[in-house]
């Protein structure tokens, strides 16, 4: 049973508001005031505890875990550049809320390997997808509120839209991302171009070799972190503590050819095409959904929310996060941990 009053009193829950600062403090459903006390939050964690291996699919996926092992099931899914850690401050309030909180490295990062050193390194979305869907599996989860920002977004919105019988509901930062590789063949303004440098980069063989030199995949990581993250003011220890995951030994070759991938310069395999025909279609998002927009992501075209609706076809709210830039969950734990329980109640 989810323990609503706990996680009520610790982020101010039982608010839906337009825009939602990085303090929490909004309006309940009545339109009454309602601000968080800042006695009431928990101290936040500062490390997961014990991580947990499972054989799912192709590969040997690590994971954190948190909360009561019966509890209704949360996968929290990060993005690039980041890891587990993006949640390390919203698992505890999901927990505490009574979820079962699954937090697993995705493909290429940290303790998530590969079964077979045969097997291609491919980044293509529906290859991430599917390892989420093999982890429920594995795991004995029939459905779960999914949640994710960057590539968590997009591999969240790709499951909820092909396989909506294993979503209780979605929580998608950005909206609607998943890639249609044909329109990526078409320039942006270049402001906009100059937003996402580093795919470009990674095009490049001088990219992939930057990737697989330590230090400056650490320096290029870290300054995408501050570029999408204007007003984090992260420091040292946070960044290295996920850096760290940056070291597992198909980091390159999978963040190379996600990114070659999507821009159409690099091949996919032939036993996802039968998904890719599907999400060419941009195929609606049915079941009950809460979009975020951090207002401070720089790449957001706006936090509007309007040009993605039309795609969210079933229970739907969507909030932007004031002050917030990319990694939302990790700059704002208590409005996206908010977001996944009010999500699950549409």
């Amino acid at each position: 049973m989810i323990n609503r009053r706990a996680f009520s009193k610790a982020v101010g829950l039982g608010m839906s508001a337009a825009a939602v600062p990085t303090g929490a403090v909004a309006a309940d459903r009545s339109g009454r005031p309602a601000a968080v006390d800042p006695a009431e939050v928990p101290v936040r964690a500062r490390a997961f505890g014990r991580l947990k291996q499972v054989r799912a699919g192709v590969l040997d996926i690590g994971y954190a875990e948190a909360g009561p092992a019966h509890g209704p099931a949360a996968v929290c899914l990060h993005g690039w550049p980041y890891d587990i850690h993006s949640y390390v401050d919203v698992a505890p309030l999901l927990a505490e809320a009574g979820y079962r909180v699954i937090v697993p490295y995705l493909r290429g990062h940290g303790t998530t390997t590969f079964r077979s050193p045969t097997e291609v390194r491919n980044a293509q979305q529906s290859a991430v997808a599917l390892d989420v869907v093999a982890l429920l599996d594995a795991l004995g989860i029939r459905r779960a509120v999914l949640a994710g920002f960057d590539w968590g977004s997009r591999t969240a919105d790709i499951v909820a839209a092909l396989w909506p019988e294993r979503v209780r509901a979605l929580v998608s930062v950005g909206g609607y991302l998943v890639t249609d590789v044909r329109a990526q063949q078409n320039p942006l303004p270049p402001k906009a171009e100059h937003t996402w440098w580093y795919q470009y980069y990674f095009a490049t063989e001088r990219g992939r070799r930057a990737l697989e030199n330590p230090q400056y995949r650490r320096e290029l990581c870290r300054a995408v972190w501050a570029e999408a993250s204007p007003t984090w003011a992260f420091d040292d220890a946070t960044f290295e503590r996920t850096a760290a995951a940056f070291d597992n030994p198909d980091y390159a070759a999978i963040v190379t050819h996600n990114y070659r991938w999507r821009l159409g310069l690099a091949a996919g395999e032939a036993r996802y095409d039968r998904y890719e025909r599907r999400l060419a279609d941009r195929p609606a998002i049915g079941v009950p959904t809460i979009t975020l927009d951090p207002g401070l992501d720089p790449f957001l075209a706006s936090t509007d929310g309007l040009g993605y609706r039309k795609f969210f076809t079933g229970a739907y709210e969507h909030r932007v996060l004031d002050g917030v830039g990319h990694n939302a969950p990790q700059e704002a734990p208590a409005a996206f941990a908010r977001a996944v329980l009010d999500a699950d109640r549409l």
